[in-house]
């Protein structure tokens, strides 16, 4: 009864809003008409919003419209446009969370260690889904929710596919391709896809900190700086379907990604300074590795039984190079790891009367990550006590999980769902020897109420256990000396803090509520008003403290370590609106008018509790973000053009009680042009970030100290041809 009373309570307070949209809808039976002779137009395949209104569960499906919209060269660039979903520092983040709160899966298993979306291209994907909670039969490490890449199934016909392209950013244009081949010999289906890729791009960097001049006195000390980072890389997801029987399948998929980087930074002070320690020109540069093999049984018993075995081995290997220029002594960091992995899970199905599909299944994994480093200064070893000595960190993780499918009536559904997860972790190294371990239990309630028989209307809400993991890395206990102070005989100061990991890191547990109204119109379009709540223990932050001499540092440092500080709570309400611009607002557009619109808005709340000030939020999660887009196909023209803006406002973070970070506003417009020559050629032009603002960042402590850095970024301009051979 009480979920009953909330989820009439959240419909009611969507209708005023959801009535301007709705108010010229046409009858169901109409809508469900057209969309029939659709799917059989186009071979049977559902659309995104048919996938996402079936699914069990709430979540966001996007499949081969938005991936080609752009024309984009990587899925980073696809997700950054998607509602409620950002790309910071080259991680995926959810409802404003930081990186790690987010799980993101390829094909529904966790992704690798070393697994780069920003070096994937969107021609190898099938589609991508957004779920907002988890589920008993995948990890339940989806705090903020998961993000899964279904990557190209084999198709039912032979196919060739090329694209050419090639973007532009500074100094001269990058190319990349991709060609997919896929051939099908009776029960055996298989695609292979291979792309390869280069980039250029160039960061001009104004960093501030207060300091000293050559006479003693108090100024602003300023730098600038010139980041040109580029490099080339390769990868591939081949897959082979064998359909043994009408009720037997085997299927093996493979994934492999290469790539060379470097990363070149030329500073300039303004003047001479006493102090502080400013940044140095440096020569970086390194390597990484990605090989991923998984294979999967399914077979059906009978009409009420099913069964699914699976099997995956995974080997990720990193190096780099690290090299500071014009300066006296040198810092020379040299090093690489290896991060090894086994998986394997399995899962059986049983209907239960007409109404009850239950499954129960289990999910392990074995993890070894190995790293060494050698850093040298001047070309003196550094910290010889542990100077290219390995430090080792094992993960062994072992998950069962119950879920129960349930039908209750035509217009209710729900999921429910108990797993189990317990991760034992070990962490060795010179000085350092600690094993850690801790359990989840994990029950997942998801309900579906359908307000019409038909499904296009309805409300989900959800209850969920889920948590957020230490990272391998957060676990090392390696010590690492910062780059600004590299003589361990020298005190360093706050803002330039040596590092350690924390092997006995617990993780954070999070409760959480989802609920969503959902709204499909006749006409494709679609609007969403959710809110959700998640309370979450153990929250895990960097801690910067002064720590006493030890026998490896010999004198007072700064270090930042991660830390389980405190309890936290966060809340947001996500509203998403699209479809066609005759359907959505009747009195401006005709229903035939060639237009879509599209529009995106959440706000976020949170606080952390062991923290005071107004700014007491979770990491970087800002006040709110919104979107807007559209694309138009003229009439008479093969021409369809777009844009999306995305913003988000400036907003400060108390950090810890001693140090807050200030986030500027930031904004990403971008436009396409995509020329269809035939149904199997077109060419796509696209300009991202255009009128760039400044990415600026200021990190202050209470002693009066701070670090102000605004990157300037540039325009990314990108031209696609895609073949169909």
């Amino acid at each position: 009864m009480k979920t009953h009373a909330i989820a009439r309570a959240c419909l009611l307070a969507c209708l005023p809003v959801a009535s301007i949209a709705f108010a010229q809808e046409g009858p169901p039976g109409e809508g469900g008409s057209r969309r029939l002779d659709r799917v059989e137009i186009t071979g049977g395949r559902p659309s995104d919003n048919d996938l996402r209104r079936k699914a069990s569960v709430s979540k966001q499906v996007y499949g081969r419209e938005e991936l080609d919209r752009y024309g984009d060269t990587n899925v980073a660039d696809v997700l950054k446009r998607l509602p409620g979903i950002s790309v910071v520092d080259g991680a995926v983040r959810m409802r404003g969370l930081g990186n790690g709160y987010t799980m993101v899966m390829i094909n529904g298993d966790p992704a690798p260690p070393g697994f780069k979306l920003d070096q994937l291209d969107p021609s190898q994907i099938e589609r991508i889904e957004v779920s907002k909670g988890a589920t008993a039969d995948q990890s339940a490490q989806s705090v903020a929710g998961a993000i899964n890449v279904i990557l190209k199934e084999p198709p039912r016909s032979s196919q060739r596919d090329l694209r050419l392209g090639a973007s532009y950013n500074v100094e001269s244009p990058r190319p990349s391709g991709t060609f997919t081949l896929s051939e099908r010999m009776g029960p055996v289906s298989f695609t292979l896809p291979l792309s390869a890729f280069m980039w250029l791009n160039r960061q001009d960097l104004d960093i501030r900190r207060p300091g000293l001049d050559q006479n003693g006195q108090a100024v602003e000390a300023r730098q600038e700086a010139v980041t040109r980072n580029h490099g080339h890389g390769f990868n591939s997801a081949p897959r082979l379907n064998w359909k043994i029987s009408d009720d037997e399948t085997v299927s093996l998929q493979g994934f492999a990604q290469k790539g060379w980087w470097n990363n070149e930074t030329t500073v300039r002070n303004d003047a001479v300074y006493l102090a502080p320690k400013l940044d140095d020109s440096s020569d970086n540069e390194g390597t990484w590795q990605l090989l991923r093999a998984n294979a999967q049984w399914s077979k059906r018993l009978n009409e009420n039984q099913k069964i699914e075995l699976k099997a995956g081995v995974q080997d990720a290997k990193a190096t780099w190079n690290n090299l500071t220029i014009d300066t006296p002594r040198p810092v020379h960091n040299v090093g690489g790891n290896t991060d090894r992995g086994l998986t394997q899970a399995g899962k059986f199905s049983q209907l239960v009367g007409d109404d009850h599909t239950v499954s129960v299944g289990w999910d392990l994994e074995w993890r070894r990550r190995n790293e060494t480093r050698t850093t040298t200064v001047g070309g003196v070893d550094q910290l010889p006590a542990v100077n290219g000595e390995a430090f080792r960190a094992n993960i062994d993780r072992r998950a069962f999980f119950l879920q129960d499918e349930w039908e209750i009536n035509p217009l209710w559904s729900a999921s429910l769902g108990l797993r189990s997860e317990r991760i034992a972790t070990t962490s060795s190294g010179i000085g350092v020897d600690a094993r850690n371990s801790f359990s989840v239990l994990s029950p997942l309630v998801h309900l579906n109420w359908k307000l019409d028989p038909k499904g296009r209307e309805m409300v989900r809400a959800s209850v969920t256990r889920s948590y957020k993991p230490p990272e391998i890395t957060q676990l090392m206990g390696r010590y690492a000396l910062n780059v600004n102070y590299p003589d361990e005989k020298q005190t360093n100061d706050e803002l330039n803090a040596d590092r350690v990991g924390n092997p006995m890191l617990k993780p954070e547990l999070a409760t959480g509520i989802d609920i969503a109204y959902e709204r499909y119109m006749s006409g494709g379009g679609m609007f969403s008003l959710g809110f959700f709540h998640r309370s979450i223990n153990d929250l895990i932050r960097n801690v910067t403290t002064l720590d006493a001499p030890t026998a490896i540092v010999p004198v007072p440092r700064y270090v930042m370590r991660p830390t389980n500080i405190s309890r936290a709570t966060t809340s947001g309400i996500e509203m998403e609106l699209k479809g066609r611009a005759g359907e959505l607002l009747p009195s401006l557009f005709d229903a035939k008018t060639a237009l879509n619109l599209r529009t995106a808005l959440s706000v976020y709340r949170s606080r952390v509790k062991a923290l005071s000030g107004p700014d007491a939020r979770l990491d970087q999660q800002p006040p709110w973000t919104g979107s807007v887009g559209f694309d138009y196909r003229f009439s008479g023209l093969p021409l369809t053009v777009g844009s999306t803006l995305v913003y988000t406002p400036g907003y400060a973070t108390q950090q810890t009680e001693r140090q807050t970070l200030d986030q500027w506003r930031s904004r990403q417009l971008d436009l396409f042009a995509q020329w269809t020559f035939s149904p199997k050629t077109s060419l796509r032009f696209s300009a991202n970030n255009l009128a760039p603002l400044d990415n600026t960042r200021l990190t202050s402590v209470t002693s009066g100290d701070y670090t102000y850095v605004a990157r300037g970024s540039r325009t990314q301009l990108g031209l696609a041809l895609d073949m169909k051979l």
